[in-house]
């Protein structure tokens, strides 16, 4: 079932009750006396998600020169704070020699314009940011996650060149 998320409200009587525009929906989608399992989205603030995207569009700009190949956009710049502050998965292969490893990873990389991709011996380590949509990320972690990539890339405007 793939609906479009609705709005509820906790009654008195202990029910949930779908906020009067979405009742029809809910009627045609739901079937009285079935057990649905219920998931709570934490909203998160618009005001919030587009100050973060802002304030990282600014410091990208702010860049010295020597960042230019580094980092090529914004998004760029976004996703390896994620990687480099922990809101990442990882994968790692253990190959039968370097090598093998760097092949592997010459294979993997152009497959993620964003990954990380590590070669440590006959090993290689994947790295990818989290996603930090709306539905892949909650209010909380996300305001974490913006706290802590924000730092980061702050520091990029102070870290001396190299």
């Amino acid at each position: 079932m793939n609906l479009a998320p609705m709005l509820w409200e906790w009654t008195d009587d202990g029910t949930m009750k779908p906020k009067a525009r979405f009742a029809r929906a809910a009627d045609d989608a739901f079937t009285v006396g079935e057990v649905y399992r219920l998931e709570v989205q934490e909203q998160r603030s618009l005001v919030s998600h587009n100050h973060y995207f802002a304030a990282l569009n600014d410091i990208w700009l702010s860049l010295p020169e020597r960042f230019g190949d580094r980092i090529p956009s914004v998004e760029h710049m976004r996703k390896w704070a994620l990687i480099r502050t922990g809101y990442r998965d990882e994968r790692s292969i253990v190959c039968t020699s370097k090598a093998e490893a760097e092949r592997v990873a010459a294979f993997i990389k152009p497959l993620d314009d964003f990954a990380l991709v590590v070669v440590s011996e006959a090993s290689v380590s994947v790295y990818t940011a989290k996603s930090q949509s709306m539905k892949a990320m909650g209010a909380k972690v996300f305001q974490q996650s913006k706290e802590k990539v924000l730092d980061y890339c702050n520091g990029l405007l102070r870290e001396k060149a190299a």
